[in-house]
């Protein structure tokens, strides 16, 4: 058998056939719209899942189930989207309309905790049954998964882990509270930190690498600098690393995962990332002499990870 796993996201929906090791053996994608009502949003859902597996030659009795992933708080249980500001859906009944148009099965989930799962099923997680993902992009998404199914409360509202704060009063997140993990550690804030550096340093590399427009510093400005032994790069890259190690030990301790998987562009940076986040994770973490320490890898699923993860959910 094989699954359908439909990652709905606020600029495309991607869905993908996946077979019963996790591997994605097609998929396509349409854009989301989504300012249109959600009923022409599902109804774009279930037409996409019908081509893919017209496309792949088979037919819907070869579909096991339905696996969506999507932004914001999911009603597991009845298949209810409950909200989700990037849609602007508000109690979203998704497994019914998808089942108007689909006779399958329908499960829905929170597309950070789908990506969770795929690399629990087909990546770095693989060979263990507890990990933690966590991407570091625009805000910090972060899955649970333990014993090799996917935590998230009672409420489907949990995992929400760049929210928890690392610094008291600090800097305000978007959620409206002050000093989360997010705040300190995403993608965009990296590019914040590295911007104010800049201004506050005129004379260093990263000024001259965007070639004194402050508006092309990106995740990487920082490293790149770094790298050329900027002494201003080196204090940005050394604190966003910290920033990290902060939130990252905080989950650790809270979780003990087997593997915690980190994910995002940041990570391209490899080892000159990882090398000095492990050390200070190790040396925070609450694992003392000779207990066993969590690996923390590279996610390995990429921008597939929702899909999989989505289409595992029926597994």
């Amino acid at each position: 058998m094989y699954y359908v796993g439909i990652d709905l996201g606020g600029t495309k929906i991607a869905a993908g056939i996946v077979d019963e090791k996790g591997t994605l053996i097609y998929k396509d994608s349409v854009p989301t719209k989504r300012e249109r009502p959600y009923q022409e949003i599902i109804k774009d859902m279930a037409q996409l899942t019908l081509k893919i597996i017209k496309d792949k030659g088979l037919e819907v009795k070869d579909i096991a189930s339905i696996g969506i992933g999507s932004p914001g708080t999911p009603d597991s249980k009845t298949g209810v989207l409950v909200y989700s500001c990037n849609l602007n859906f508000d109690n979203v009944p998704i497994r019914e309309e998808m089942r108007k148009y689909i006779d399958l099965p329908v499960f829905l989930e929170n597309d950070a905790n789908c990506a969770a799962l795929a690399e629990s099923v087909a990546g770095a997680a693989k060979d263990v049954d507890d990990s933690i993902a966590i991407t570091l992009g625009t805000g910090i998404g972060g899955g649970i998964v333990i014993n090799r199914k996917i935590y998230s409360g009672f409420n489907c509202a949990g995992s929400e882990i760049g929210h928890m704060v690392i610094v008291s009063d600090g800097v305000e997140c978007a959620c409206g509270r002050k000093g989360c993990w997010e705040a300190y550690a995403s993608a965009t804030a990296l590019i914040r930190q590295t911007k104010d550096a800049a201004n506050a340093n005129p004379e260093s590399k990263i000024n001259e690498l965007v070639k004194g427009d402050l508006n092309k510093i990106d995740a990487k400005t920082a490293f790149d600098a770094a790298k050329l032994g900027d002494p201003v790069g080196e204090k940005v890259v050394n604190q966003y690393i910290k920033y990290i190690a902060e939130g990252l030990s905080n989950t650790i301790n809270s979780f003990m995962p087997e593997a915690v998987v980190i994910g995002g562009g940041v990570c391209k940076e490899g080892e000159y990332l990882l090398k000095p986040l492990r050390e200070r994770v190790y040396a925070d973490i609450y694992c003392k002499g000779s207990v066993p320490k969590p690996y923390i890898r590279v996610a390995e699923m990429g921008n597939d990870a929702g899909i999989v993860g989505a289409a595992m959910l029926g597994k």
